[in-house]
């Protein structure tokens, strides 16, 4: 599977959602699983979205054909737009599927990794990471994907931003300094996306 991350600011917010409710079609693309999205926590004019693709091959004949006439729509309403594509590696969580219609709430971290740290970061993801995020109650499902570069997306959904706080600071820096972090990142950013629900495709 293919996750497609988009970051932009908007500068005409009327004219930007009226423009994300025509993404609807891509349905009926074919190799289209989902897409999702919604404003970030700290910067309110941000915007994230998340398309999820069967295969690269899906997505690159989806660009060649249809993007450009569903993305006239949005023209003019953002700048600074951000993409990047990652593959699926495994689940955080079980049985990841790209719905966004049983969470309010999505976290995303983008890590760069030093190049000789990529392997022992992975294992740490599964090892270390998962299994404490997995047992927080409100994470509903998440997935860690890569992309070229050594750039990484831990991307996790959650019921409220209620349940999202329990995932208390303390236990974060608990668990980063036993899976090593930071010896094996470069590089983190991350965000808090309040999902839009009318953005679902």
């Amino acid at each position: 599977m293919l996750v497609k991350w988009i970051r932009c600011t908007v500068v005409d917010r009327r004219g930007f959602e009226r423009g994300q409710r025509k993404w609807a079609g891509l349905l009926g693309e074919p190799g289209f699983r989902a897409q999702g999205g919604g404003w970030s926590r700290a910067a309110p004019s941000v915007v994230h979205v998340f398309a999820f693709w069967e295969s690269r091959a899906f997505y690159d004949s989806f660009m060649a054909r249809s993007h450009d006439r569903l993305h006239a729509a949005q023209a003019g309403t953002y700048k600074d737009l951000h993409t990047k594509l990652f593959d699926y590696r495994f689940d955080v969580k079980t049985g990841f599927e790209p719905r966004f219609t049983d969470a309010d709430v999505l976290r995303v971290a983008h890590c760069r990794v030093h190049a000789d740290r990529v392997e022992h970061f992975a294992h740490m993801q599964e090892k270390v990471w998962n299994p404490a995020m997995a047992g927080s109650p409100g994470m509903v499902r998440g997935l860690f994907g890569e992309a070229p570069g050594h750039e990484f997306l831990v991307l996790s959904m959650w019921q409220s931003t209620q349940e999202y706080g329990k995932y208390r600071p303390d236990r974060v820096e608990r668990l980063s300094a036993r899976a090593q972090t930071d010896a094996d990142v470069a590089a983190v950013a991350g965000d808090v996306v309040e999902l839009e629900p009318s953005w679902t495709v």
